[in-house]
């Protein structure tokens, strides 16, 4: 008989080559190395911690199960709802709990066992629209038990899979838990966010002589029309509220969702600005009388009947939909009308305005409809004043001298900034850009007073590129942001890929080839993060289930075994809730990029200078753009388009500058070791 079996894709961070993990139902390795951080950085541990979160599902399942009945638990996870809907009917009653994640399948057995509930709940390694009533389930469910949503509420297809379960796996008038779900919005001014998604009007404002989206050219770069899941509590005084709170969609989880819908709505402005951003958030409905209540509402919005997550948790947010362009201009008391749409994954908004004919024909014409889509944070980036500039003198300090450059990673402005500023022949490898990034080079070239043959895209990865490709001439300018597609989620510390590319290609380089940048430092400091450390604290009893055996497999922080430690995870900062910086920033390690990769160690003394409680270090890379080390491209947590490494404390400690006893110290040592076969940088923490 064949086991389960799954696949995972595992991503070398420094070599961009990709691997397929084989896992299987009964693959014993895989059992034995299980104590591993393996779903680190999924949101399982954080929304296990989410106390509100547990509370109100349980007191909602206590509320609707009150006989024995048949129980449909579907994207069951750990198990914990499973559990619940077990409990709340005695010894009777049946329990399914469907889940298609093979290595969460394998740890609801480990907690099911642990609680002895291994009997009384069914598991089904399969996606719920797989399910056959008689084959996979004996009769139809009477309950449904879900926790299937995303920060958007849809993206996790919650559309489909309540319309499958209606028609094939619930009885008709079938009760659910969460019972009904709302979506309401707000129209909001804010520069912040303005910059993460017009690039063309701020870019207007950058004084050198680049353009990425030239006149007429205005959409050819440009970020993903879709809603993005973000903190906004944390930028709430630089938001200016331009109306009142607006519902928008309702789903009923208890029937049958349309696969699509829209809504008109007429929304009055409560204050002059610009609109920006639709800030949306859900109100969930977890029992059918309504007392029972949880929501991703900002922390501006107060009700008395709703309740938020108490203190901070990361796996649900608000969502954000930009507003193309600049904004519209709106004035208090005047009416803005809004068109909300959604499909079975995703919600959009459109306003009542209309785009100029001309400047439209324009793009088509010119452009071939073609667009190079970038996330938020590379858009803001490269309309950035200042990293510009940096950009610019870093250019600029290499000299005219250089005959042949080569741009290793995924930048698209650093080509069109040599090939400006020098007579060098630049070529570029776009390794995750590849044809769109020679496209969009192709269609901006011009308008930057370049010809279309002056920036060659090699279509050869680092590993084969050869003397033939560059036409027998050695490189004399490596260069790079550093910055590579798929790596926005990713540590800091893994765009060190541009180290391993600069190695790989040592025997085409020059003797003299200049390297831009010149060298990364690692930079750390002391946090007090206590919303972040208590989202990925290790769990014990959730709600009377204990959950112990799945904190090594998630990550957990404190409370584990003396030889295990919690991995460095990747966060923007400034998204964590509350933070205090407890020392200053200090150089860990740097990394020499004018040698071949190698392994590095470094050590330093971290001086607290604010009492507090360190719960752990924040560290991340600056990048040295030039030899005299005078232009410095920061990373680091004041830097909102950047994410940090974060090392969680096992136990928080309690510091003081000013103490003279090791109870409560007045510093700690970081030691950092960077492999570079792995890609990986062990951290070390030690209090004096």
């Amino acid at each position: 008989m064949s086991s389960n079996r799954v696949f995972q894709l595992k991503l070398h961070p420094l070599t961009g080559n990709s691997e397929w993990i084989v896992i299987e139902d009964n693959d014993e390795s895989f059992d034995q190395n299980f104590h591993k951080p393996f779903l680190a950085t999924t949101s399982y541990l954080d929304m296990l911690n989410d106390s509100t979160r547990n509370e109100a599902f349980r007191q909602a399942i206590q509320k609707t199960i009150t006989k024995p009945c048949h129980v449909l638990d579907i994207g069951a996870g750990t198990g914990l709802l499973s559990m619940m809907a077990a409990r709340a009917m005695g010894d009777e009653g049946k329990v399914t709990a469907c889940e298609s994640y093979l290595p969460m399948v394998k740890l609801m057995k480990k907690v099911l066992r642990l609680n002895g509930m291994e009997g009384r709940v069914k598991i089904i390694n399969k996606r719920s629209e797989e399910l056959q009533v008689g084959l996979d389930i004996p009769s139809r469910a009477h309950v449904l038990v879900s926790e299937i949503l995303d920060s958007e509420l849809l993206g996790e297809g919650l559309i489909p899979t309540l319309q499958h379960a209606h028609d094939n796996l619930l009885v008709e008038n079938a009760m659910t838990v969460p019972y009904r779900a709302t979506i309401y919005g707000q129209l909001v001014e804010s520069t912040f966010l303005w910059k993460l998604h017009d690039f063309h009007n701020n870019e207007a404002t950058v004084s050198d002589s680049i353009r990425l989206t030239p006149p007429g050219l205005d959409s050819v770069l440009s970020i993903k029309r879709q809603q993005y899941a973000m903190h906004v509590d944390p930028i709430q005084e630089e938001i200016t509220l331009l109306s009142e709170p607006f519902k928008i969609f309702e789903f009923d989880f208890w029937k049958r969702p349309e696969s699509y819908g829209e809504t008109e709505l007429c929304v009055k402005a409560t204050n002059d600005g610009r609109v920006h951003v639709v800030v949306s958030w859900w109100v969930l409905q977890l029992d059918q009388e309504g007392t029972i209540y949880y929501s991703t509402t900002p922390r501006w919005i107060s009700s008395p009947k709703i309740t938020s997550p108490v203190g901070w948790c990361d796996h649900w947010k608000q969502c954000v939909w930009f507003v193309p362009g600049s904004g519209i201009s709106i004035l208090k008391g005047e009416e803005i009308h809004l068109l909300a749409t959604h499909t079975e994954t995703s919600f959009s908004y459109n306003f009542d305005t209309v785009v100029p004919t001309t400047e439209t024909l324009n793009h088509r014409c010119m452009t071939g409809d073609f667009q190079l889509v970038l996330p938020p944070e590379r858009a803001a980036i490269y309309a950035d004043k200042e990293w510009r500039f940096s950009m610019l003198k870093a250019v600029q300090s290499m000299g005219k001298d250089r005959l042949l450059c080569l741009v290793v990673d995924d930048s698209v402005f650093l080509p069109l900034l040599v090939a400006k500023l020098s007579e060098a022949s630049v070529m570029s490898l776009l390794p995750g850009l590849r044809e769109r990034g020679l496209q969009y080079l192709q269609a901006v070239a011009h308008a930057n007073g370049l010809s279309h043959s002056c920036i060659e895209v090699l279509e050869k990865n680092v590993q084969h590129l050869n003397m033939h490709d560059i036409h027998q001439k050695k490189v004399d300018l490596l260069i790079a942001e550093p910055f590579y597609v798929g790596h926005d989620s990713m540590l800091p510390w893994q765009n060190l890929r541009f180290w391993r590319d600069r190695t790989t290609l040592n025997d085409i380089l020059s003797e003299d080839a200049l390297i831009i940048p010149s060298k990364g430092i690692l930079r750390a400091c002391a946090m007090s993060l206590p919303d972040l450390w208590k989202s990925r604290c290790s769990l014990s009893i959730i709600e009377g289930f204990d959950h112990s055996v799945v904190n090594a497999t998630l990550g957990a922080c404190g409370h584990l075994p003396e030889l295990e430690e919690c991995p460095c995870l990747p966060f923007f900062i400034w998204q964590c809730g509350e933070f205090d910086v407890l020392s200053e920033t200090y150089d860990v390690m740097e990394f020499d990029f004018s040698k071949q990769i190698c392994e590095c160690q470094g050590k330093s003394q971290v001086k607290f200078t604010k009492s507090g409680v360190c719960h752990g270090f924040v560290l991340w890379i600056d990048w040295v753009m030039d030899l005299q080390n005078s232009i410095v491209i920061s990373t680091g947590p004041d830097r909102k388009y950047w994410k940090q490494g974060v090392k969680l404390l096992g136990t928080p400690r309690t510091v003081d500058p000013q103490s003279l006893t090791s109870v409560q110290p007045c510093s700690a040592v970081v030691e950092a070791c960077f492999s570079p076969l792995k890609g990986e940088l062990k951290i070390i923490l030690d209090f004096l």
